[in-house]
């Protein structure tokens, strides 16, 4: 599916209806430059997993837990991990194996524990198009 946003908003809300579509051990990749609008794509996935507390960017903390919806969601943001390693001594396996959703931001940079089923969505700019403007691409990849 390839869908075209115009606002901050429709942002939003493509991500919420993905998020009313996720089902337990669904795992997300979430790629694009900074600035795409990843955080306002990830805020309407929670919202759409029933989530009403604020979702932030985990850069500082690698993965942000939420609790309060249909589902558990982790949110990665792999952005600013120095070493593969990182990912063990949080026990990912237990995020990406188990029965919440996980999105992963920056998702390429750990490619190689990706399970090879998951959901691919990329972000995309076009200023010429728009400064809000995003070009979002969902695949399954299997």
């Amino acid at each position: 599916m390839i869908a075209e946003t115009f606002s901050e908003k429709e942002t939003r809300e493509l991500g919420e209806k993905l998020g009313r579509l996720a089902a337990p051990g669904s795992i997300y990749t979430l790629t694009g430059d900074l600035g795409t609008g990843k955080t306002v794509f990830t805020q309407g996935f929670a919202r759409g997993l029933g989530i009403t507390e604020h979702v932030n960017s985990p850069t500082f903390t690698i993965v942000q837990e939420y609790d309060g919806g249909r589902l558990p969601f982790y949110h990665f943001d792999v952005y600013r991990i120095g070493d593969i390693e990182e990912m063990d001594e949080i026990g990912y396996e237990d995020y990406f194996y188990g029965e919440g959703v996980c999105l992963i931001e920056w998702a390429e940079l750990i490619e190689e524990l990706l399970p090879v089923q998951r959901t691919a969505v990329r972000i995309e700019k076009d200023l010429e198009k728009g400064f809000d403007y995003r070009k979002i691409t969902v695949e399954e990849i299997r």
